[in-house]
């Protein structure tokens, strides 16, 4: 692992969080390596505080944290030639489990001891950098009013079934769109697109008719069909149960250059779980060798 090496934390608050991370860090240090640890309280300074760890100078910058924590940095080590090391501290660890990393954040620490580089390719939606995947339409719609259903009960699987099922039942008419994929376009109405990047995320879903296309170096692009909000209901179940069908209960579209037009100006994309406001036209691309990351030896 290059040195000098910095390890940015989303710790939340409290003692109990630092000792953690200092646990963690604890293999590293073990094995002669000196690594800066930088906690950062709140996640909204996580984007100037990455890109500060860029402009110190750092060979290594270790994130710990969930899927949007790592999607952050990331976005700020593209292109600069600094290695992205993770920590996963969160719920699905998408991205650590498809780099080979044990889920288990202490277990990854001592695998990032003895790691190796490897150069990755990654999306962009409107110059924003993705990992696993990007959406607009139903899915940022979930992740909206599942955060809102933890904040008021906890995290809990009820919690989130009961989101789910609430804004299935509730979301508006399917939206107008015009998709141009690698210079095909095509006007249709869908509750949903949804741009994979990841092919362990889509295999661990079990969309796998989708991982094909990713290992060509493409994204695998899925368009949910125009539904009835009881019809959602029955796509979802199918879904959940895995049997849901390319062609048959969706459309699966491969490409490197995506461009989603609205009728309306501004619409929220889910980026790797996070969520945001951004501007129409969506422009996602596909970036190859977009980082340098760690990986266990014997996986690069």
């Amino acid at each position: 692992m290059r040195e000098p090496i910095c390890v940015l934390a989303n710790a939340g608050s409290g003692k109990k969080a630092a000792h953690r991370i200092d646990e963690l860090v604890a293999p590293l240090r073990a094995a002669g390596l000196a690594p800066e640890v930088r906690l950062i309280r709140s996640g909204s300074a996580l984007p100037a505080e990455a890109r500060r760890a860029v402009e110190d100078g750092f060979a290594t910058v270790i994130a710990a944290g969930g899927d949007g924590t790592i999607c952050t940095v990331a976005d700020a080590l593209a292109g600069s030639g600094i290695a992205l090391g993770i920590l996963p501290l969160g719920t699905f660890n998408f991205f650590a489990r498809s780099l080979g990393l044990p889920q288990d954040a202490g277990e990854a620490a001592k695998a990032l001891v003895g790691a190796v580089e490897r150069e990755v390719s990654a999306g962009e939606v409107n110059g924003e950098l993705f990992l696993n995947n990007a959406s607009l339409g139903l899915y940022p719609a979930l992740l909206e009013r599942r955060e809102a259903a933890y904040a008021r009960w906890g995290r809990s699987r009820i919690a989130a079934y009961w989101s789910a099922l609430r804004t299935l039942t509730t979301y508006d008419r399917p939206s107008r769109l015009r998709v141009t994929i690698d210079g095909r376009t095509d006007h249709l109405r869908s509750p949903v697109v949804f741009v994979a990047h990841n092919a362990y995320q889509l295999e661990q879903y079990g969309l796998t008719d989708g991982v094909e296309l990713i290992r060509q170096g493409q994204f695998a692009i899925y368009m949910a069909p125009e539904l009835r909000r009881w019809q959602l209901l029955g796509f979802a179940l199918k879904m959940a149960l895995r049997t849901a069908r390319p062609y048959r209960d969706f459309t699966l579209e491969g490409g490197r250059d995506v461009e989603i037009v609205t009728r309306a100006p501004r619409r929220t994309i889910a980026r790797d779980g996070e969520r945001e406001k951004m501007k129409a036209p969506f422009r996602f691309r596909y970036l190859d060798g977009a980082l340098r990351v760690l990986v266990p030896a014997g996986e690069g």
